[in-house]
């Protein structure tokens, strides 16, 4: 069983910038993909970025790439989500998600653990 803890949501206003981590515990972390999701009000989860487990590939959906960055640290156990540029379309619950399979990453189908999620309102 893995465990994942988000946390670095808030309130920014547009243009502004936030840092997500999501500390993970229970397996080791280095044999995990990981990725993270938003679910705004109303709508369906969607990917936002990926990292694979030894941080060489990153995947990013297509309204984030250029303001949004995924890194790890696997000595640290944790996973960020550097977000720039923020836009009150960004607003949204993120989840931090790992996988075991560690392909289809921008798929949630292929994630095993999900955290509880961490709000971002952006305002305009």
């Amino acid at each position: 069983q893995v465990h994942l803890a988000e946390s670095g949501g808030g309130l920014v206003q547009a243009g502004g910038s936030l840092r997500l981590s999501c500390a993970a515990s229970g397996r080791t972390f280095s044999t995990l993909a990981m990725g993270w999701f938003r679910q705004a009000p109303g709508k369906e989860r969607e990917f936002v970025a990926a990292i694979s487990r030894g941080g060489y590939s990153t995947y990013y959906a297509d309204s984030v790439k250029g303001r949004f960055t995924i890194s790890r640290d696997n000595a640290k156990n944790t996973v960020y989500l550097q977000m720039n540029s923020l836009k009150p379309e960004d607003t949204a619950v993120y989840y931090c998600a790992a996988g075991v399979a560690g392909v289809g990453l921008a798929s949630a189908v292929r994630y095993d653990y999900w955290g509880q999620g961490t709000q971002v309102t952006v305002s305009s």
